[in-house]
């Protein structure tokens, strides 16, 4: 989709959006859709667009995934989850309503805010706000998107788990795949109960897990594995996606989506790999919490996320 056209649907649609940078390189913010953003590079929109998302409204029955990058809290199962808060998984209406405004603006730098009524698996509200801090930078044949992801509690009552996290999604098919460095097998483990590990490949430290749409898997890597990076042959497309240290006194935690009556593990997550028997994907970055969240505390993660095309 050209970003032109992203602009039109969502304007059609009624929801807002800014642009960040241009359309040489830049990042279409869709302020009421989520608040999620797509990388543009040369007038093309690099992120996967869901149309019926733009044009339509998720309900219970069913959720429009609008594609682009998304902020989501984690985890999302578990006892101390926000997906299953009504016994069975659903996106938190909270998020998929949110409104962003843009409280800060300049020419190739945006900070969007939201407040969201959280509502975890053990019935506990958890109000929050999301903020975005997003910059972008143009390359060779590249665009970078740098993105500072909080979630701030602003309740009246100490919480439980609560961490930010950034979900980046593509269209994906035969050879396309996700690569990291990692010096421990041990480091990468499935998230749900059928394996995937036969869709894996070692060679030394680097590993290449299939995102070809022939499975649907989740891997959890832990804070040893220094970035992950999506390829595409077809479009010539390399994503590669990076997360800075956290800061002092938050750790890493599990965000695996499991059942809401089972306790969160010791296996910490700092990237995952979505990959969905639909065609797409996603290459996800997550942040940490606090042993104790207090009214104001603000868990933080800065991601950077390189696009570049190839020459075909």
């Amino acid at each position: 989709m050209r970003a032109a056209q992203l602009v039109k649907a969502l304007a059609r649609a009624g929801k807002r959006s800014h642009l960040v940078g241009d359309f040489r390189a830049g990042a279409v913010v869709a302020l009421d859709v989520e608040g999620r953003w797509f990388a543009v590079l040369n007038g093309e929109v690099l992120n996967r667009v869901n149309p019926e998302a733009i044009e339509g409204q998720s309900t219970r029955e069913r959720y429009l995934n609008p594609g682009g990058d998304g902020l989501w809290p984690a985890p999302e199962g578990t006892l101390l989850g926000y997906e299953y808060s009504t016994g069975v998984w659903r996106v938190p209406p909270g998020l998929t309503s949110a409104r962003y405004r843009v409280t800060r603006a300049v020419a190739r730098r945006a900070t969007i805010e939201a407040e969201v009524d959280l509502v975890n698996n053990q019935g506990l509200g958890v109000p929050v706000m999301f903020r975005r801090q997003i910059s972008v930078a143009a390359g060779r044949n590249a665009v970078v998107v740098r993105v500072v992801e909080s979630v701030i509690y602003i309740g009246r009552w100490r919480v439980g788990l609560l961490a930010p996290w950034t979900l980046c999604q593509f269209d994906c098919g035969p050879g396309c795949e996700v690569v990291f460095p990692c010096s421990r097998k041990a480091s990468v483990w499935d998230l749900y109960q059928d394996p995937s590990d036969g869709l894996r490949t070692w060679n030394g430290r680097l590993c290449r897990t299939r995102t070809d749409g022939s499975l649907r898997y989740q891997l959890g890597l832990d804070a040893s594995v220094p970035w992950i990076e999506f390829r595409d042959p077809h479009r010539g497309l390399v994503v590669r996606r990076q997360a800075g240290p956290l800061p002092a006194g938050q750790s890493y935690i599990d965000i695996r989506d499991a059942a809401p009556e089972i306790p969160p593990s010791r296996r910490t997550v700092r990237y995952s790999v979505y990959s969905d028997k639909a065609n797409f994907m996603e290459i996800e970055a997550a942040g940490g919490c606090p042993a104790v969240i207090s009214p104001n505390t603000e868990m933080s993660v800065a991601v950077s996320t390189r696009f570049t095309r190839t020459e075909r």
